[in-house]
């Protein structure tokens, strides 16, 4: 699993729990034989996990491990370090005053180990380490996927972990190292890396065509039936397009929608209605003719982009990693 370790966020959390008893002397003394010890690093990223996730259960899940497995390296850092790290109850964990230093030093740590892993990864000129990515369902399960894959066999040695997801993704907050992102919204306090050019499209089936007619005008489209998506942050119902560089708007409506862009689509083939939808998405079935273009003056940007902390702008995996992809999804001709 990838190695998050985001100060701003873990250093901002705050917890209101009943206080925990301190520790008796006698805990304190068994610990303290215990204090020259230094901590594993995988301690101190199972720590950092659980303080994210607040709590031992999810902070497993996060981690692929066990909820007694988690629960028991923590004690042994907090045996090591001879101190309690964390107020436990039944149902949440907050932060000793203890707690919080480590939790500092945690984040020196382990970003410290990551600059040392990249260094050595650079030296040697093969990346090498985790890496933990995002990106929306579709676009990955198509083509970031296949990416990865190929990614894989060029770099053996870097680990690599995708989720997919149907919804706006802090990648800061949620531990991602990158996200590939279609679209143009980039977070102003993030390094966004364009890998190819895309553009939504609108287009119907030519049966659907025939029984209802073709669009003429942008406004035509709020008199048929159009197959809505609600994908992400996206707005419900009102389709964003450009022509001759002028931003347009229309309000649309049908009988089928769907926050799926997969089920959207085959609608469309089956004749149901008009469908604004990436190229990348669209593009064999115009080619087949499955699909038609309609009002092909007007689209809407949405490229495709590598997007990432700032924090990681020096990582040489990253930056291996990023432009593979941008190599290869140049390569998809959209």
């Amino acid at each position: 699993m990838p190695v998050r370790f985001e100060m701003g966020v873990w250093l901002g959390m705050v917890f209101s729990v009943a206080r925990t008893p301190p520790m008796t002397h006698v805990e304190r003394s068994r610990m303290t034989s215990k204090k020259e010890v230094a901590p594993l690093p995988e301690d101190l990223r199972v720590f950092l996990t659980v303080i994210r996730k607040a709590g031992f259960a999810a902070a497993a899940d996060e981690l692929g491990l066990s909820p007694a497995y988690v629960s028991k390296r923590i004690q042994i850092l907090e045996a090591t370090l001879a101190t309690r790290l964390l107020h436990r109850t039944s149902r949440k964990v907050a932060l000793t005053e203890d707690g919080e230093r480590v939790q500092r030093w945690a984040i020196r740590i382990l970003e410290d180990f990551q600059r040392l892993h990249d260094e050595l990864s650079d030296a040697h000129a093969a990346p090498r380490g985790r890496l933990h990515l995002c990106t929306s369902f579709g676009f990955g399960r198509h083509h970031v996927a296949p990416a990865i894959s190929k990614l894989a066999q060029a770099y053996p040695e870097l680990e690599v972990r995708l989720d997919v997801f149907d919804r706006v993704v802090n990648i800061v907050d949620e531990g991602f190292d990158l996200e590939i992102r279609v679209g143009d919204d980039i977070p102003g306090q993030h390094i966004g890396r364009q890998l190819v050019s895309n553009r939504r499209v609108l287009c119907a089936a030519p049966e659907y065509l025939a029984r209802r007619g073709t669009p003429q005008r942008l406004s035509d489209l709020e008199h048929h039936d159009c197959l809505v998506i609600k994908e992400r942050d996206n707005a419900f119902g009102i389709w964003q397009v450009e022509r001759e560089g002028v931003a347009e708007s229309v309000r649309v409506c049908g009988p089928l929608s769907s926050n799926s862009g997969e089920i959207v689509l085959q609608w469309a083939l089956d004749g149901r209605g008009v469908l604004q939808r990436s190229l990348w998405d669209v593009k064999p079935f115009l080619e087949q003719g499955r699909l038609v273009q309609v009002l092909p003056e007007y689209t809407e940007s949405a490229n495709v982009w590598a997007v990432y902390p700032t924090r990681l702008a020096s990582s040489g995996k990253l930056r291996a990693c990023v432009e593979f992809l941008q190599a290869h999804f140049q390569g998809l001709s959209l």
